[in-house]
């Protein structure tokens, strides 16, 4: 019997799914490695969902690039799971699948009033100004006050989109009807609440100082929000972070306010009780006052404020979606597993793992992807050692090629990548910009040679 590489499917072309091929590639076992990915486009989360004006972010594209050009991977692009490919397919192609498909729907939250009109999920504006096709291409930003609730780096990344001008972000990546909508934009105050303390914030350090780089953004904290109990101070003591954002905090609170005429306001220990509405449409905000209770958490004051404000953004974390034929928790949004493989009334499903958010849930850094990665891949090739995985009927490379083109799947290739790469850039140029996004799927694989 002629030996052969380990065939590996992971479907999610973003870090996660990324990270995970770099670590098979990294281990002793020789592999041959498919990523399927739903958008045209691979790289996930970098492409559609950070913010345009962070390139030192998108910079970790250089590093997936590397990866990706390794001869051990190929890339299938707009080949949508469930739909174009079968977990009975898999099973009879590959070795092993390993699901990396991230999150990108907007989490709920539960207060009376939030399915007015004029209130949005944070994840789908982000999914409109970083230009996803299956989104719309107009956004409504008529509205001059506007409230943001959540204090992780989603709200401050929808803060600062909302508060900057649109031609303080031309120089970016953004796609014309994006510049477009926030050149009409009227938004001049943005409030983030948050209903704990500056020690409990989820920004990064870097996040938090970017908002004040703008010079038609000030950044405003009252100085009554400024309170730590005995927990927060240890947490600060245990957490350079922690203390680095609290500090970054204190100092918006502490020094004068400026003239730039947008102003983006962070408050703490408000949580948000009820959207108040008027003709089927926001018209406030209620909030209720909250105090440290010596454990890091808050309790109510029974206090409440009404604010000035007729749109709403809530930002309080992403869910995933569930996979067709792949066991899910909808409660906790994550696919049930242990260590990376996917449990099915408590046992493994002998072949299927998972990584990422849709493993862990939307929580940490990008960075954060890659432990995950290792600890799934150390699991998977564990059970191929053991003869515990999928038995391919057909393992060849040019079964997955000769399937999909049998059912007439129109797919992108990383050599596509590369075509639509550069035909972005092209677009960009002639305006002095490194590259301008298509939106259109149609045009994306048609730039890509699909």
């Amino acid at each position: 019997m002629t030996s052969r590489p380990l065939r590996v499917a992971i479907v999610g072309a973003g870090p996660a799914g990324i990270y995970a091929a770099d670590a098979l590639m990294k281990s002793e076992t020789p592999v041959s490695i498919d990523l399927f990915e739903k958008m045209p486009a691979p790289f996930g989360l970098i492409r559609y969902g950070v913010a345009p004006d962070h390139p030192r972010i998108k910079g970790i594209i250089d590093a997936l690039h590397k990866v990706l050009d390794k001869p051990e991977i190929r890339l299938f692009g707009h080949v949508d799971f469930g739909v174009d490919l079968k977990l009975e397919d898999v099973e009879k192609l590959y070795d092993a699948v390993i699901f990396s498909t991230g999150a990108i729907a907007d989490r709920e939250l539960k207060v009376p009033g939030i399915d007015l009109e004029r209130s949005y999920g944070a994840a789908e504006f982000v999914a409109w100004y970083d230009g996803h096709p299956d989104f719309p291409r107009t956004w409504p930003l008529e509205e001059e006050k506007v409230a943001v609730i959540g204090v992780g780096n989603v709200a401050l990344d929808v803060a600062r989109m909302l508060a900057k001008t649109g031609d303080e972000l031309l120089p970016t990546e953004i796609p014309d009807n994006v510049y477009q909508g926030l050149k009409q934009n009227k938004a001049v105050e943005v409030h983030v609440f948050g209903r704990r303390g500056p020690a409990q914030a989820k920004f990064s350090p870097m996040e938090l100082k970017e908002l004040d780089h703008s010079p038609n953004i000030e950044v405003i904290v009252d100085p009554e929000d400024i309170d730590y109990d005995e927990e927060s101070i240890a947490e600060r003591n245990r957490h350079k972070m922690t203390d680095q954002v609290a500090r970054i905090i204190e100092q918006y609170a502490i020094r004068d306010h400026g003239d730039r005429p947008h102003r983006i306001y962070l408050h703490f220990f408000e949580n948000p009780i009820e959207v108040l509405g008027e003709d089927g449409k926001v018209v406030g905000l209620r909030t209720e006052r909250t105090e440290l209770d010596g454990t890091g958490n808050v309790r109510a004051t029974g206090k409440t404020t009404d604010w000035d404000i007729t749109a709403v953004y809530r930002a309080v974390g992403y869910l995933s979606d569930d996979l067709p034929e792949i066991p899910f928790d909808t409660r906790a949004g994550v696919i049930p597993n242990a260590a990376g493989r996917v449990l099915k009334d408590g046992s493994h499903l002998t072949g299927v793992y998972t990584t990422g958010w849709i493993k862990r849930g939307p929580v940490g850094l990008i960075g954060h992807t890659k432990g995950d990665a290792n600890e799934t891949v150390a699991c998977l090739l564990e059970d191929h050692a053991a003869g515990s995985t999928f038995k391919p009927e057909t393992p060849e490379e040019s079964a997955i090629e000769k399937l999909l083109e049998e059912r007439g799947i129109r797919y992108t290739t990383w050599d596509g990548w590369y075509r639509l790469d550069a035909h972005e850039r092209a677009l960009g140029e002639p305006h002095g910009r490194n590259r301008i996004k298509v939106v259109e799927r149609e045009e994306m694989l048609d730039a890509s040679g699909a």
